[in-house]
């Protein structure tokens, strides 16, 4: 039977029927109506952000810890302008999101109405799909769709556009088992034949890598699984992109290490000497890649992606495999095993001594000494302390985002949220906030730079409104740090506008919200501060005050080739190598 519900009714049901459990929003004119509806019900918990981007950050965060899609409801016009930054972010990361807009009445579109603007047309670039609903019996199916869309093949955010006579208007419900989209059916199995290929190309290899992304993550507990039993069967060593860390351990044996800008010496070198390459879940981004045509030059590549536009379009490979990473692993892991296949054992021995001649180089190592705070030692002490499976990470963008990545040690996915393709200054509070309201009961840290948390900080209201224990954990060395380090080491040290003057006093600040504060200025107070920011109940801010000029190596300079990276001054001192006139390693 058929249900006649209005409009904002309508979509209330329709992401109850969608097993949506929180949104995160903020309510205005345009869409007062789907408020009122909320206010009426109990099935759905509404967050309350102090801006759009907030929001959109927040269900980022709640959607990659639980591969679950975020949802995001706004007003019209700034509401909806608010929330691009975010949707971009979500489109550039694959991250599963529907975000509701509302929009002025259908006669007034196109007539500069007040708070209109013509959001399908501003967000269609920045959106995996987006619709204007026009017709209030269409209402039903279109949310249906979007999630649909959302979370099938590579997800993204899709955008939903909902007029204020439509929200008003009366119409009938169907459920989300009576739809069927139409004409998107990503493919999830891969082509046989192409998988038989794949692994007859790496049982052949000598100096093979897998090479993992995101996408590993994105497609569930089983492919993770499945790669982590693919690397034991097969002995091949292991790397990961920004956005994958945590889809292989850290404390694997086959490890090498976060690669790319700022990658281990070992990841990078191992992608540029090996001889078979197996990219799963990755896009070979430039930040993987550096110069491309200098991209590990003589190996063979397998590109495994459940988006068909991703297959050479930044690198040529030899194989690419079209369909869901934990389907595909799964295939390529019976047909090894049904072929009997095997990589070469002196061929891997010899090719693990070269990788463990790389590690021995120690390119993370750095000297901790006298009370000035290493933000590196920040970090790995933090780890250190807060190590477990129920402790989920966020980052800000910078410096600090990179020293996170290099020393907190992921053994389990969905542990580590961070803006990576878009790089979201303002990113990491709010998600933090998004993982919070998932994970009630976790340990949720943002490590955050003393820049970037100024871009959302409005966000710790909603932390202490919902009295969500986060944590935020600043890494304060006075600068925007990457900027700072890009202009030292490219710019002649000239530090145009990257100092942070006029810092506020975050312990005042983070008092002023009802949130409470600490701040640590000495090595020696460094663990105390921790265990007393573990402690303490409620949202805590921690000031941590950190060399200023220390800068995040290694370092693959902008237009240099992926193995020509950049050591610092603990490394200069570890490997007799030539200096350049910069006074950083050149290798």
């Amino acid at each position: 039977m058929t249900e006649t519900m209005t409009g904002a009714e309508i979509v209330i049901r329709a992401l109850a029927d969608q097993g949506v459990a929180h949104i995160f929003g903020y309510p205005g004119g345009a869409v007062l109506p789907i408020y009122d509806a909320l206010f009426q019900q109990n099935a759905i918990e509404h967050v309350l952000v102090r801006h759009e981007q907030g929001a959109t950050h927040m269900a980022e965060g709640y959607a990659r810890s639980t591969n679950k899609p975020g949802v995001v409801l706004v007003t019209s016009g700034p509401g909806a302008t608010n929330a691009v930054t975010g949707l971009t972010d979500a489109l550039m990361d694959s991250i599963p999101m529907v975000c509701i807009t509302g929009q002025v009445p259908t006669h007034l579109i196109g007539s500069d109405a007040f708070q209109e603007c013509d959001t399908v047309g501003i967000t269609r670039p920045c959106t995996k799909h987006n619709y204007l609903v026009k017709d209030v019996n269409d209402l039903a199916q279109i949310l249906h769709e979007a999630f649909f869309v959302a979370t099938n093949g590579r997800p993204g955010p899709v955008v939903v556009d909902i007029p204020k006579d439509v929200q008003f208007a009366t119409g009938r419900y169907v459920g989300p088992e009576n739809v069927v989209h139409k004409s998107y059916h990503p493919k999830l199995k891969g082509d046989v034949d192409k998988i038989k290929a794949a692994v007859e190309l790496l049982a052949g290899a000598k100096k093979p890598i897998f090479y993992t992304g995101g996408g590993v993550i994105n497609s569930g507990p089983e492919a993770t699984r499945l790669l982590r039993e693919f690397a034991e069967v097969t002995g091949v060593p292991v790397t990961s992109t920004l956005m994958g860390l945590g889809c292989y351990p850290a404390s694997g044996p086959q490890w090498l290490g976060m690669l790319g800008m700022h990658g281990t010496y070992e990841a990078n070198n191992a992608m540029h000497d090996c001889d078979v390459m197996v990219c799963i879940g990755a896009r070979f981004d430039d930040r993987i890649t550096g110069r491309l045509d200098a991209f590990s030059p003589g190996s063979r590549k397998i590109h495994i992606d459940i988006d068909p536009s991703q297959i050479n379009k930044n690198v040529k490979v030899e194989i690419g495999v079209i369909g869901d990473v934990a389907n595909v692993l799964g295939d390529m892991l019976r047909v090894w095993r049904a072929s009997g296949a095997t990589l070469d054992a002196s061929a891997m021995k010899e090719w693990w001594a070269e990788i463990d001649g790389w590690r021995a180089r120690d390119c993370l190592f750095f000297r901790q000494s006298g009370e000035t705070i290493k933000p590196q030692q920040a970090v790995k002490r933090l780890y250190e302390l807060t190590k477990g499976p129920n402790t989920y990470i966020t980052t800000e963008v910078g410096q600090h985002q990179m020293w996170a990545a290099q020393y907190y040690r992921f053994d389990e996915p969905n542990r580590w949220m961070t803006s990576g393709g878009l790089g979201t200054m303002g990113y990491g509070m709010p998600a933090a906030i998004g993982v919070q309201k998932a994970h009630p009961d976790a340990l949720v840290i943002d490590i955050a730079g003393e820049a970037s948390i100024q871009m959302c900080i409005q966000e710790l209201s909603t932390a202490v409104q919902y009295n969500l224990p986060v944590k935020i954990f600043i890494l304060n060395n006075e600068y925007m740090g990457m900027v700072r380090q890009w202009q030292q080491l490219l710019h002649g040290s000239r530090y145009s506008h990257s100092y942070s003057e006029a810092l506020p006093d975050f312990v005042k600040l983070a008092e002023a919200y009802g949130a409470s504060g600490l701040r640590c200025e000495k090595a020696g107070d460094l663990d105390a501060t921790i265990r007393a920011m573990l402690d303490t109940p409620g949202p805590v801010v921690v000031d941590c005050i950190v060399d200023k000029t220390e800068n995040v190596f290694p370092m693959i300079p902008s237009g240099r080739a992926h193995n020509e990276m950049l050591l610092g001054e603990a490394g200069e001192q570890r490997i007799d190598e030539a200096i350049t006139d910069e006074g950083k390693m050149l290798v």
